[in-house]
């Protein structure tokens, strides 16, 4: 099987709906942090704002954030970023009527089937066959690995496994991972899982509680804070495996965004919330694929900043690919609830997913 980027079809500007609609209307932001009224809220898909009679596209778009036009281009910002007196784009129809152009169909394309109004198993749910699935994603991340820019999203589940965390290894090591994103418990215990062989505790692969284990993780966050980090950690204990300790050879960005749960936590965690979004924000900007596995805040966190598209530095727009990964069904849906429409979910264990897809690519 060889892999090929579905292509991009552009709206036919030429046609009257286009032709006909009036210049997008902007207002100024009454104060800093706050949007004027009636203003438009973007959303995954491709968003096109009528401006002197040309239609514009905003390349940077994201859910729930505000267009605000500024040195002839559209530029997508979030309400806590906004700034007194910016042009910000008003008009709540979709479909050219205030100027502006929602464009869901720009990577539409058949995959088979029938279009009868009844049918059997749409939705993909347990039952569901994932084995295209997997074959589209070998193919994917390997095209990927030399044209595009991959962001795993992380929860636990995935460090407490020593396969698991093998076989994520072996992605990161081999240039399938060019940025990870989870929180202070991944990288927990997965540094436990380095340190002491355990996660929360627990034996990584006999999964047998370890006498007073409940001190583990809280004994390796002591220990990375008296390193002062990270990586000062790796190197002074002599860490040579898992998830972290690759991401740290490799040079792979990894951001940690804590929360309320947390203990310790690890000096890299953000602790102010817009700070890490932000951080999380620099890695998504790049990304043509996102796999998220195992953790539903963090999934619907990076969903709800990830285009469906990408404008690539030659200028072409490319599609985005999004995967969620989880065994719960009501957790891979939430995403789609939450409006990232683009994600498609599997329903498997995350550990076997991972192992799957590190044999898959023959790794």
């Amino acid at each position: 099987m060889s892999f090929k980027l579905v292509k991009y079809k552009e709206p036919d500007f030429s046609q009257s709906q286009f032709t006909d609609a009036p210049d997008a209307v902007t207002a100024p932001a009454p104060k800093d942090k706050v949007a004027p009224e009636h203003y438009h809220a973007t959303t995954i898909f491709p968003e096109y704002f009528k401006v002197k009679g040309q239609w514009l596209l905003a390349e940077e778009s994201r859910m729930d954030c505000v267009a605000v036009y500024e040195n002839g281009k559209i530029c997508i910002r979030e309400f806590r970023n906004l700034k007194q007196g910016d042009l910000v784009f008003t008009g709540r129809t979709e479909n050219c009527e205030d100027g502006i152009f929602v464009y869901p169909h720009g990577f539409d394309e058949g995959e088979g089937g029938h279009d009868e109004a009844f049918a059997f198993r749409q939705r993909r749910s347990r039952e569901t066959a994932f084995s295209k699935d997997y074959d589209n994603i070998y193919e994917l991340l390997r095209h990927e690995r030399e044209h595009g820019y991959v962001v795993w999203v992380m929860g636990p589940a995935c460090a407490f496994d020593s396969d698991s965390r093998e076989a994520f290894s072996k992605l990161v090591m081999n240039g399938y991972v060019d940025a990870l994103l989870a929180g202070n418990a991944l990288a927990t215990h997965d540094l436990e899982g380095a340190y002491l062989n355990t996660a929360l505790g627990q034996n990584i692969y006999t999964q047998y509680s370890q006498p007073n284990g409940h001190y583990n993780h809280i004994d390796t966050i002591n220990r990375v804070k008296f390193h002062g980090s990270i990586p000062a950690f790796v190197e002074k204990e002599g860490i040579d495996n898992g998830i972290i300790y690759s991401c740290v050879k490799k040079d792979v960005p990894f951001v940690l965004v804590g929360s309320i749960r947390d203990d310790g936590p690890l000096p890299e965690v953000y602790a102010n919330v817009y700070e890490g979004q932000d951080a999380m924000r620099d890695c998504v900007r790049k990304a043509t694929t996102v796999i998220c596995m195992a953790t539903t805040l963090h999934s619907i966190a990076t969903g709800n900043m990830t285009p469906s598209f990408r404008v690539m530095p030659d200028g072409t727009i490319r599609q985005v690919y999004f995967y969620s990964v989880d065994v719960s069904e009501f957790a891979v849906n939430k995403l789609g609830d939450r409006g990232s429409l683009s994600a498609k979910s599997i329903v498997t264990n995350v550990q076997d997913f991972v192992v799957n897809v590190s044999k898959g690519l023959g790794l």
